[in-house]
């Protein structure tokens, strides 16, 4: 239970699902965590049900004022920044690629894409000082195998694992390493946006494209961002690690 003992994490969109099973499960093994997110309700309720190892903080990540603040947040209550995590995610919804309005577009780049530049700018130069530290994205299939209906996403997801791996070699020399998750769809607030709406019947449709026969939870993506961010994977770095069920395949 002490796989992230002393180690300090910040998760964005930690107010719920994906993000919220890892601020669960980080605290559970030892980590003091920032929950991030721009539901302020939910972003408390997550720290409380953590505890005192846990502090909320309301955070835009299009803002890279907000990450400043954040960033600012977590250094005054923990002291440092060993794993930042990139969780915060938004889609359009399911359809007709040229349907998208701008600004629906602007805001899947803004969270999905420039977030990532945001945090690196934000936690890189504490890590170098610290002499390491761990980035993690959440990503998705969908920036590996994008089907239609999703492209704009499915685009923002590749452009994910991208940067990933080019952030990866480049921040290696300072003991920084990079990673990103791929999670298939799961239980959480975008699916009925994923599938176009949620009924039964999309759900077993969707079900049965997965090998495994079910679709992803929290914890399933939260034991995966816990090991890849735990010393365990020391020596893992550039990897968009499938948390699918064998959807890729």
């Amino acid at each position: 239970m002490n796989r992230l003992k002393d180690k300090v994490a910040i998760i964005t969109g930690a107010a719920s699902g994906f993000g919220e099973g890892m601020a669960k499960r980080f605290a559970e093994e030892g980590a003091k965590v920032v929950v991030a997110d721009l539901n302020a309700k939910g972003a408390e309720r997550v720290a409380t049900d953590i505890g005192a190892s846990a502090i909320a903080v309301t955070t835009d990540v299009s803002l890279q004022s907000e990450f400043d603040l954040m960033v600012e947040a977590a250094m005054t209550a923990f002291g440092r920044i060993d794993i930042m995590v990139n969780n915060a995610g938004y889609t359009h919804r399911n359809g007709d690629m040229l349907a998208v309005e701008e600004d629906v577009f602007d805001l899947i780049t803004a969270v999905n894409m420039k977030a990532i530049y945001h945090s690196a700018r934000a936690v890189v130069p504490i890590m170098e000082a610290q002499g390491g530290g761990v980035i993690l994205t959440t990503a998705s299939t969908a920036g590996l195998r994008p089907r239609p209906g999703l492209t704009w996403y499915n685009a923002s997801k590749g452009w994910a694992i991208t940067a990933t791996k080019s952030m990866a070699v480049e921040l290696a020399p300072k003991n920084i390493r990079v990673n990103c998750l791929c999670p298939v769809a799961g239980e959480t607030g975008m699916l009925a946006q994923f599938m176009g709406e949620d009924t039964p019947e999309l759900r077993a449709k969707f079900r049965a494209s997965i090998p495994l026969g079910r679709l992803s939870t929290p914890l399933d993506i939260a034991n995966a961002a816990l090991y890849l961010v735990s010393d365990e994977a020391a020596f893992i770095t550039g990897v968009a690690l499938e948390v699918d069920g064998g959807r890729c395949i």
